[in-house]
């Protein structure tokens, strides 16, 4: 996890914030930072804040290689293959770096072979200052964020954070948008000679269920032929196992939900196996008493972590929800109040802790219909094109909370369930076998692991909460509190008013126009190009929040 920052096309002296822009997503490095500048590219900035993973000695951005003098790269991400394609590829490394294969890819394939060969999660730029080209490019779910502003006389900022170039693009003429960069694609642009860029074309490498084509981590003949629940627990093991790459401390994020708590169980069992010099670290966090705390404790005392449990308060949550909705970038119901738990947990890791790269659950919902309202989808056509919907725009909500609130403490996330090897197979299994079963969300999941030795059954089988409910009390939820500290923030008439202030997506309720209104002081002006729609759970009628507490299936109704 760092930030890459470049400007191309931009006058020095209309740049008197550059260094203002830059400093805004230095959470995102700690470790070191640079600006770079090449005279045969007028009036363009390539800049990095670092996060050390890998090689401390080499590692940092631009990358330049003696090999490709003229190439430049930016790239937060981890490249999980990059070993294999030196081998296939024959590509001579100059550091340890594992993006340094974007560069060898794009020197012998072009732009058309980067993308497509690669298996991690990345956001980079490339500048050729030979051929004067930009290539830009996003992983297939974006679990790593870029942000970039076109114009069509030839601007072009890019960024990790969008809080970086809002700046610059408030300062722009003409119509132009400050937009996150789509998933699964790369952009190429030309550059003038006066350093102003031209917009070449867009391709999009990749959708949700689409077979890599890369060599797999785990050689597909090694999958069954007719055992499927089996070939799950390979592919998911494979996807934990690939992520283990880093130089410094690993952890995990628990719930002791079923999706945070496969990931622990397996990054236990797999870093003994390769023997990390130190036990991996578990986090829950939660009010006195809340299910999450105990649900988490009895899954660390059964794998065996190293245990920290963050206690919280309604005066914690209070305190943090402004800096909370600057760091996400959103004014989206359910992703803000999903994330104060998370950022609060990422800072009590930060402050206490030596572990880095952080292991968590996200993906799963969305790719195995884990949400409670994938029961009442109509169809298991219907269900399949909804995953589908949300691994595209997931990017936009779970992926943005995950990435934000961590990074916001530099602290780098690694989310096996949107590895595209795994993905790719569980989208291809019968529609049917994917739909939750007898009123159990991801059964076919839950099932492949139902061997009783890597996690107790009721942890396995453990209903899905609302976040709210699992992370506070039964006695009062994290939508209570919430509506609770946002009544004294926000009064009738200005809700009355949200519609004339607020033309898309309205707040409705004191709590949405709260979470816009900070927003706006912020990213103002951007609003519905960062955050398109709420998010919201379909085929349920008469329901206009967000939270699953309000869906009939939920178990914890009655109780919360």
């Amino acid at each position: 996890m760092c930030g890459l920052w470049a400007l191309f096309g931009f006058d020095t002296d209309s740049l008197t914030c550059v260094c203002d822009n830059f400093s805004k997503i230095s959470h995102r490095g700690p470790d070191a930072y640079k600006i770079e500048h090449d005279s045969r590219i007028p009036n363009s900035f390539l800049g990095f804040h670092r996060l050390s993973i890998v090689d401390s000695l080499c590692g940092m951005q631009p990358i330049r290689v003696y090999k490709y003098p003229l190439l430049y790269l930016l790239c937060n991400g981890e490249i999980y293959n990059y070993q294999t394609l030196k081998e296939t590829h024959g590509f001579e490394y100059y550091t340890k770096c594992d993006v340094e294969a974007l560069m060898h890819l794009y020197a012998t394939e072009g732009a058309d072979g980067v993308c497509k060969n690669l298996d991690g999660v990345f956001g980079f730029c490339l500048l050729d200052a030979e051929k004067k080209k930009i290539l830009l490019g996003r992983d297939p779910y974006g679990v790593r964020p870029l942000f970039r502003v076109y114009t069509e006389d030839g601007h072009l900022a890019v960024a990790s954070e969008s809080k970086a170039i809002v700046k610059i693009s408030n300062m722009l003429k003409g119509e132009h948008k400050m937009e996150p960069f789509p998933p699964g694609t790369y952009e190429e642009y030309d550059v003038l000679e006066n350093g102003r860029v031209k917009f070449v074309r867009r391709h999009r490498y990749h959708e949700p269920g689409l077979k890599p084509t890369f060599k797999p981590f785990l050689p597909w003949a090694e999958l069954s032929s007719d055992n499927v629940q089996e070939n799950i627990k390979k592919l998911f093991t494979a996807a934990v196992e690939k992520r283990l790459m880093a130089e410094r401390r690993i952890g995990c994020l628990l719930s002791g939900g079923l999706d945070s708590s496969l990931v622990s169980a397996l990054l236990v069992k797999l870093a003994k196996e390769h023997n990390l010099p130190y036990k991996i670290q578990s986090f829950s966090i939660g009010m006195e008493g809340s299910p999450d705390i105990l649900a988490a404790r009895q899954v660390a005392d059964h794998i065996g972590t190293e245990h920290h449990e963050v206690i919280i308060t309604q005066k914690d949550i209070s305190d943090v929800l402004d800096d909370v909705i600057y760091h996400l970038e959103t004014f989206d119901i359910t992703t803000i109040r999903a994330s104060i738990g998370m950022y609060l947990l990422a800072r009590y890791i930060k402050k206490n802790t030596e572990t880095t790269v952080i292991f968590s659950g996200e993906g799963a919902d969305e790719l195995s219909q884990g949400y409670i309202y994938f029961r009442d989808a109509p169809s298991a056509y219907d269900a399949h094109n909804e995953s589908i919907r949300l691994l595209k725009d997931i990017y936009l909500y779970d992926g943005l909370r995950a990435d934000r609130t961590t990074s916001a403490f530099s602290l780098e996330l690694r989310v096996p369930f949107l590895d595209l090897q795994f993905t790719n197979y569980y989208l291809s299994l019968e529609a049917a076998t994917r739909q939750p079963q007898n009123g159990v969300e991801k059964h076919l999941l839950r099932s492949s692991f139902d061997d009783k030795s890597l996690l107790p059954s009721n942890i396995l089988w453990r209903a899905k909460e609302a976040f709210s409910d699992g992370v506070t009390s039964v006695k009062k939820s994290l939508f209570d509190i919430i509506n609770d500290i946002v009544q004294e923030r926000v009064n009738d008439e200005d809700l009355e008013k949200a519609a004339e202030i607020y033309p898309h997506c309205t707040p409705k309720t004191k709590e949405a126009f709260y979470y816009r209104s900070v927003f706006e002081k912020h990213y103002g002006g951007h609003a519905e190009n960062l955050i398109p729609y709420f998010w919201m759970p379909k085929w349920v009628k008469g329901v206009t929040d967000p939270s699953a507490r309000f869906i009939s299936h939920y178990e914890n109704k009655k109780e919360a």
